[in-house]
């Protein structure tokens, strides 16, 4: 959770932004953006060195501090190095060198520069379940390497844009726009191709060097899953039937299926080498989840170590830590809260800081000044067409918290409830903040006796522990279960 400053307008998108959910990586993600294709549009030549820094060091620098740095694991990383020579050998540009850096981010993705740096988010590790599953992966952002898909999009872009210029410079507006809604839909498709193609070469490239090909689907399907779960957990739905045609990606379940039917075109299923031993030894005590530094969940308490407090939410809400704001959803998306902060002058009061625009539809008789654990606080209430909003400010030395609950009707109830919330806001105590630690994969056997309800009321997760099992062991229902196998449990 980082600083946050701006205007909230009292219309229906607010609640889209109180969830605000950010973009992704060419191919696995399910939150934060990778480079721009114009930003990893360098040559595969490696940089010269000169006494300036190069552009690959510059965009090593630029991912690293956008995944909250490099996450030291010495053992899990070389291991993925080993896998990641083998697939070098068994690329279609061989000779080219790669190497692998986890970043320190609980969000799936992956993606792989020019230069020959790819990384992987530790929460990439965690969803992954063998050796083939996480080789699919780096070899399908090999592929995009290989098949110079950043610079062919750089080109494509580039393209539409001066086509578009132009036509803008002979004020056809119509013309215009119906050439930029046809430039949106052709690079929407042009990524998809590009998926697909990186999906085709990956696998042929895990088949080469020895690893099991149907571990890219494997893997694409607990993706799906992830999301679904993750989803479900805010409240939202899905439709796997209708993607979104804009979407850079192609819809999980048309992926999948390729990726079968190029697997199947190499080999039968149980052939090449699936590691799932070795691959769970290497992540074993991986950490899981949030960054404790930067605020974590627990149950529906929010505490934030590093700042030193804490809230509760109302007991029906799903909460999710982002680097923006902590956001929270109920009711399918009928209540939803959002709290950020602010640098607001000391010299400014809360009272005038609170009417001075932040927010519109205010009703300047519902400002109430009180006093919320020793620190001076403001709460009000605002209207919009839609929506109704409790909203309150909370000096905290030199920033000021921001909360905002919405709602499409605020009955006497849901009042009672958000003000509690808002009133639960305290600073925590040295011993406090020390006692949060980060959560972890472990990897256990399962002994006799062992049943996966049994390993799932121990995993440290606030919602769906038994989902949230089956999940990262790549079970589909608890039938898959088997004594004396070993399985990724999450501790504190």
């Amino acid at each position: 959770m980082r600083t946050h400053q701006g205007r909230v307008r009292l219309l229906h998108p607010l609640v889209a932004a109180l969830l605000l959910a950010t973009a992704g990586c060419s191919s696995l993600e399910t939150g934060a953006p990778a480079p721009s294709a114009e930003a990893v549009a360098v040559p595969l030549a490696a940089p010269k060195t000169t006494g300036i820094e190069s552009a690959a060091v510059r965009q090593h620098k630029q991912v690293v501090a956008l995944y909250g740095g490099e996450y030291q694991a010495p053992a899990t990383e070389r291991f993925l190095n080993e896998v990641l020579s083998k697939l070098a050998v068994a690329s279609d540009v061989p000779g080219l060198t790669y190497k692998v850096t986890i970043l320190d981010s609980p969000i799936v993705n992956a993606f792989a520069l020019p230069s020959g740096s790819l990384y992987v988010t530790r929460g990439l590790l965690a969803l992954a379940n063998d050796t083939s599953e996480v080789a699919a992966v780096m070899a399908h952002e090999i592929a995009h390497v290989t098949a110079r898909h950043a610079l062919q999009r750089a080109e494509l872009e580039k393209r539409s844009d001066v086509i578009s210029k132009a036509a803008l410079v002979l004020e056809n507006r119509d013309k215009t726009r119906n050439f930029q809604t046809y430039a949106q839909l052709s690079l929407a498709s042009f990524s998809r191709q590009q998926e697909y193609e990186a999906d085709e070469i990956g696998i042929h490239v895990i088949a080469r060097a020895g690893y099991d090909p149907y571990g890219a689907s494997r893997f694409l399907e607990a993706l799906g899953r992830s999301v679904d779960l993750r989803q479900s957990l805010l409240g939202r739905n899905t439709s796997a039937e209708k993607p979104d045609i804009l979407s850079t990606h192609p819809s999980t379940p048309e992926r999948i299926a390729k990726a079968i039917a190029v697997a199947r075109q190499l080999s039968a299923p149980g052939i090449g080498d699936v590691g799932r031993d070795r691959y769970l030894a290497a992540i074993d005590g991986i950490e899981f989840g949030d960054d404790p530094s930067e605020g974590v969940v627990r149950g529906h308490a929010f505490v934030h170590p590093k700042l030193g407090f804490t809230f509760v939410a109302p007991p029906n809400f799903a909460l999710e830590n982002s680097a923006q704001a902590v956001l929270g959803i109920a009711d399918g998306g009928a209540e939803a809260l959002r709290l950020d902060r602010v640098h607001v002058p000391a010299e400014t009061t809360l009272e005038s800081y609170i009417g001075s625009g932040w927010i519109d539809g205010l009703q300047a008789a519902s400002v109430e000044s009180l006093v919320i654990n020793g620190f001076p606080a403001v709460m009000a209430v605002a209207k919009g067409q839609e929506w109704t909003f409790r909203l309150a400010a909370i000096r905290y030395g030199s920033e000021v918290y921001r909360m905002i609950f919405a709602t499409r009707s605020l009955t006497d109830d849901l009042a009672v409830q958000f003000r509690a919330s808002i009133e639960s806001f305290r600073k925590i105590s040295p011993d406090e903040a020390q006692a949060i630690k980060p959560t972890r994969i472990a990897v256990v056997t399962a002994d006799a006796g062992a049943t996966p309800d049994g390993l799932a009321a121990r995993m440290a997760v606030s919602d769906k522990p038994l989902e949230f099992f089956l999940l990262l062991n790549g079970l589909e229902s608890p039938s898959g279960f088997h004594v004396g196998e070993r399985y990724k449990v999450v501790t504190e």
